[in-house]
């Protein structure tokens, strides 16, 4: 599979507290190297796509880090740019039982905040793509970031790409700098084929007021009226889950294009490992859907898959191959590999 996509976002570090330790709770932190489209990068490459980073990393051994991460699984990283500025971090402590996890962000002044828009070639970095991801955490982080994810995505759409959003909306990110969340949003989404987001995210962007209902149904009903305000739009996607506890949690998923709605199973997830990026990993499976021309009943499955899976590993990358999703829809069982 040679199909492009170019994923632009910046890249961080996750210092977790050990096991389910509040932070600090003993002087030790455990590190993983992420950040959503990071994320959706490296899940693209295990899956055997050529996925690119666009970036700004501090020039220190944690640019060098990270950077070498990307390119340990096969993210390709010419447009992963070095400058003044540090990396970005954040701080989490898993939940157990009813308390949920705690995330502390510490990435002001990071290198992508300060240089996102100065040292990017798009015309370069685009070349030969086929599509460009973007979350809504990029314009989170401020001014600068929000007007380089904007150029980004009216570049993409000016060269013919395909544009690819996830509305990831963060609003402890927002209101560190006073931002404008439903506008900048709207106009991200404006500009993409492919948007997940919930009912409560459309409702954000479009400043609606949904109606009491099932899930399904206020899903449908705020893709309706985001297909209504954004003509680009061809694709809008979303998982459902339902949590029980902090281990314990139900996940399906579901879609909506112009033309129906899909729906998928509910998995249950009774042992969860680590939740952080699965969102991401849902995100990549259903790109990797719309690249290999599957439909969109078999793009979702194997989004949800992929995501399921990713509950079950550590860190914010999700490693699973191509082979353990498809193993998965298969319904493949627990069985040792030998």
């Amino acid at each position: 599979m040679g199909a492009g996509v170019v994923c632009f976002g910046e890249m961080l570090l996750r210092l977790n507290a050990p096991g389910r330790e509040l932070l600090l709770q003993s002087p030790a932190l455990q590190v993983h190297i992420g950040g959503a489209e990071a994320n959706v990068a490296v899940s693209l490459a295990r899956l055997g796509h050529t996925a690119s980073m666009v970036s700004i990393v501090p020039d220190s051994a944690l640019g060098t880090a990270v950077i070498s991460e990307l390119r340990r699984h096969g993210v390709h990283t010419d447009h992963v740019y070095r400058g003044e500025g540090r990396l970005g971090l954040y701080f989490m402590a898993a939940g157990a039982g009813h308390r949920p996890s705690e995330i502390v962000y510490d990435r002001a002044e990071s290198a992508f905040a300060l240089g996102a828009g100065e040292y990017i070639d798009w015309d370069e970095a685009l070349g030969g793509a086929e599509w460009l991801h973007i979350s809504g955490i990029t314009p989170a982080l401020g001014t600068r970031p929000a007007e380089a994810a904007l150029h980004a995505a009216r570049g993409a759409r000016e060269r013919g790409l395909s544009v690819s959003f996830d509305c990831n909306y963060r609003a402890k990110l927002w209101e560190s700098w006073r931002g404008d969340p439903a506008r900048v949003l709207h106009e991200l989404a404006d500009q993409s084929d492919l948007v997940f987001a919930d009912d409560r995210a459309v409702a954000l962007m479009l400043s609606l007021k949904l109606p009491d209902a099932a899930p399904a149904q206020r899903f449908q009903r705020a893709a309706e009226q985001a297909f209504a305000a954004f003509p680009n739009l061809q694709r809008l996607a979303s998982t459902v889950r339902t949590e029980h506890s902090v281990d314990h949690h139900e996940l399906s998923a579901v879609l909506m294009s112009r033309e129906r709605f899909t729906a998928t199973r509910t998995y249950s997830l009774p042992t969860i490992v680590d939740r952080i990026g699965t969102g991401d990993a849902f995100a990549a499976g259903l790109l990797h859907g719309c690249l290999t021309g599957l439909d969109d009943q078999a793009a979702l499955d194997f989004a949800l898959a992929a995501a399921v899976l990713k509950h079950s590993i550590p860190g914010d990358f999700n490693l699973a191959t191509r082979a353990h999703v498809e193993e998965l829809l298969a319904d493949g069982g627990f069985a040792v590999r030998r």
